[in-house]
């Protein structure tokens, strides 16, 4: 396909990563920065295209696609790239469906979207603490999972960097946000994946003003 991508969606951790995996694989591609909540995604036009009204939201030519594991997914098997991991192998994408099914099941849904509802927009959803803080223990459990397996490891999975990485980064920016303090493995790789060229203008786009 030659058209051009257009990526809907922006200030949130679940927009930044087809943002992201687009820079990885230097695409060309149209940002349409339109936030959550903010009446934009309610509109007839974005209706119209998008019947869930939800972002991120990705355009490619009459192909029209949701959620950032599928979009992410969908780019990196359009464009492949050296520099960027893509399963090969039956066994590896079950890996690295393992990886992401984890990371968005159990770190995002289960913990940090939770208590976005009831931290964040308690307003919409109601102030629950309790829900808050069982939250937060949870996702330390998880967290020391994640710590052990990661230590001396520069990607989730040893072939190379890829989009469990996108999520997990993404995940764990969101932790910081909620002022998690990362343990010592998990914190290196954070730091060094963080230093991608890609992330930064990843960053810089997502949650631009």
């Amino acid at each position: 396909m030659a058209d051009l991508i257009k990526i809907w969606g922006s200030k949130t951790p679940r927009t930044l990563r087809p943002i992201w995996i687009a820079e990885e694989l230097e695409i060309k591609y149209e940002h349409l920065s339109i936030s959550p909540r903010s009446g934009e995604t309610l509109t007839k036009e974005y209706t119209n295209l998008n019947p869930k009204q939800k972002i991120p939201f990705m355009e490619h030519g009459d192909f029209k696609i949701s959620e950032s594991l599928a979009i992410c997914k969908y780019l990196k098997n359009i464009f492949p790239s050296n520099n960027f991991y893509s399963p090969q192998t039956p066994e590896e994408l079950a890996k690295e469906d393992e990886w992401c099914s984890f990371i968005y099941g159990e770190l995002d849904e289960t913990c940090l979207y939770v208590m976005r509802r009831h931290y964040d927009l308690t307003d919409i959803y109601g102030s629950a603490p309790n829900v808050v803080e069982t939250c937060r223990e949870y996702l330390k459990r998880q967290f020391v999972v994640i710590d052990s397996y990661i230590e001396n490891k520069k990607s989730l999975l040893t072939q190379g960097f890829g989009v469990a990485d996108i999520f997990l980064v993404s995940c764990l920016d969101w932790a910081v946000f909620y002022e998690f303090e990362l343990p010592k493995n998990i914190k290196i790789y954070r730091d060094e994946i963080s230093n991608r060229k890609a992330y930064k203008k990843a960053m810089e786009i997502n949650y631009q003003e």
